[in-house]
């Protein structure tokens, strides 16, 4: 969907346009890939640093509260101050908390590390997306590099463990960080010379701090609260997740009603008045959830009831890159037989039946189906992923684009980490019901307790004991885990279905109306809000 004041520009891309597609797509990859490594040195990193359990959760989460909380300002800001100076700034405040988090000598240095990461990570994915849509104004090939583009922000995720794996192999935890430090060499390098520069030419104040702080205050809280709620179990009050959750819902209403208040507000509320723009942004984000939930098991299946090492687990978990890759690369190849509504629908027609396949997989023999059912499900979102965030970014003015690209951004990555904590949660729970009776007293309390929450400390507990003892638990851990991935891929495919239903039925009954007065005004061209470049 293409907005007014966009639809004017047919300009071509040229050869700088594509290689600077290039360049654009390193940091979106790297991102990515830097959420899948980090599960895989987690224990390695936790046995040299002494990390404790609360510290190890503090690694793993605080790059995604950082990278969710940040990505709203700083759309808005690169919209501001320049899209493409914006990226350079973060790319070099990557770069620097990599090789940080690769010589941390301390948890809390850790921790510091990866939260410097998440807010340089916040820069650098909104940046991206909003300079392609002005690198690429004709419609079809804005769409291929979108296109692109989700392919590396997606497909990341999934060769996280493949690239991980292999550098666990070879090098110490530190080096799957050190792989950001090349990389955003080579854009400080090439950016200045391949990618234009971008800020919107109407005057505008400056970023409102007060509305930067409520939206901090709104998700960071309701993320923290919401994975505390995940991850409570019998043993921990929900009183600090609850409160958590209180406060980020009370900040997320200071938030909106401040953004009706504002001349140049962080969130443009009238964007949602757009059908196109707020049906794609929800249905990312369930889609998300149902993905990362549903492969963060996968993945667990793979490492523990299949019993692989590190490396075979990466490369038995590379169809599902693939399968991400091509589903996202073929949406625009899709367009010449069918509709965007049609291509999308589809795709989560073909997730829907991956995920009912994985409602029957069992503990033996099973491999192999579900790494082809993750990998369909992967294939499936694909088209939803790509044509989906084309609807949103072209779903406003040129100008807008930083905002809803990070609109887009923050959609995925809420819905991911609720995704994973509701669906692990879930998981959980109907795995610590199933073990309950077959984990031996006689095992040391720590040991016990630890087989009775996670697949892994089954495992670990099943190969402390011998001859039938040993194979029993170790047959009643693979059941419980391959159970409670059978419930969770209920839920998601019940997710995805649900998706599909409302976007065909959605957009389908919006197709003819008439544009709304909400609508009319976020689309509305002004001349005196044309945008400036330099570097072009």
């Amino acid at each position: 969907m293409t907005n007014a004041a966009q639809a004017p520009a047919r300009v071509k891309a040229g050869r700088k346009e594509w290689i600077g597609l290039g360049v654009l797509a390193l940091p979106t990859l790297l991102i990515a890939l830097d959420i899948g490594v980090l599960f895989l040195a987690l224990p390695q990193l936790s046995e040299d640093l002494g990390t404790s359990s609360t510290e190890q959760l503090w690694i793993t989460d605080i790059y995604g509260f950082m990278l969710a909380g940040f990505l709203i300002t700083m759309g808005n800001l690169g919209d501001r101050i320049g899209r493409r100076r914006l990226l350079l700034i973060g790319a070099a405040a990557f770069g620097t908390a990599s090789l940080l988090a690769a010589y941390a000598s301390s948890p809390g240095m850790l921790i510091a590390a990866r939260a410097l990461l998440g807010v340089a990570g916040a820069t650098l994915n909104p940046s991206t997306l909003a300079l392609i849509s002005n690198m690429f104004r004709d419609d079809r090939e804005r769409g291929l590099a979108i296109s692109f583009w989700a392919t590396c922000q997606f497909g990341g995720s999934a060769l996280g463990p493949l690239v991980g794996g292999l550098m666990l192999d070879h090098f110490w935890w530190g080096s799957v960080f050190l792989l950001g430090v090349p990389v955003m060499v080579v854009l400080l390098v090439a950016g200045p010379v391949l990618l234009p520069e971008y800020r919107t030419g109407r005057p505008s104040g400056p970023l409102d701090l007060v509305s930067v702080a409520l939206s901090l205050l709104a998700l960071l809280p309701i993320i923290y609260g919401v994975k505390e709620l995940a991850a409570g179990g019998a043993h921990r009050s929900p009183t600090v997740a609850l409160a958590a959750l209180a406060v980020g819902l009370a900040a997320g209403a200071l938030f909106l009603r401040r953004q009706r208040t504002l001349d140049d507000p962080l969130v443009d509320l009238r964007l949602f008045g757009k059908p196109a723009f707020s049906i794609a942004l929800a249905a990312m984000a369930l889609a998300s959830g149902a993905f990362a939930g549903t492969s963060f098991l996968t993945s667990q299946y793979v490492m523990s009831v299949a019993e692989l090492t590190p490396a075979a687990a990466g490369l038995w978990q590379a169809p599902t890159g693939g399968g991400i890759a091509a589903g996202v690369l073929l949406a625009p190849l899709f367009l010449r037989w069918v509709s965007p509504l049609t291509a999308m629908v589809g795709g989560l027609c073909v997730s829907a039946a991956a995920l009912l396949a994985l409602t029957q997989v069992g503990s033996e023999g099973g491999l192999v189906a579900v790494v082809g059912c993750i990998a369909l499900v992967a294939f499936g979102v694909g088209p939803l992923f790509a044509l989906g965030t084309g609807l949103v970014v072209g779903a406003v003015r040129v100008e807008k684009a930083g905002a809803a690209a990070s609109l887009s951004e923050s959609s995925n990555v809420l819905g991911s980490t609720l995704g994973l904590a509701v669906l692990g949660t879930l998981g959980a729970a109907v795995y610590r019901d199933d073990v309950a009776g077959a984990v031996p007293a006689s095992l040391p309390g720590s040991l016990e307790e630890s087989a009775r929450e996670t697949v892994a400390g089954g495992t670990a507990a099943a190969d402390g004991l011998t001859g039938d003892a040993a194979h029993a638990l170790a047959s009643a851990v693979r059941d419980a885990f391959t159970h409670s991935l059978n419930t969770v891929s209920w839920v998601a495919c019940a997710t995805v279905a649900a998706v599909a239903v409302v976007l065909a039925v959605g957009l389908r009954e919006r197709k003819n109306r008439p544009a709304t007065a909400a609508e009319d005004a976020v689309e509305a061209p002004a001349a005196a809000e044309a945008p400036e470049r330099s570097g072009v």
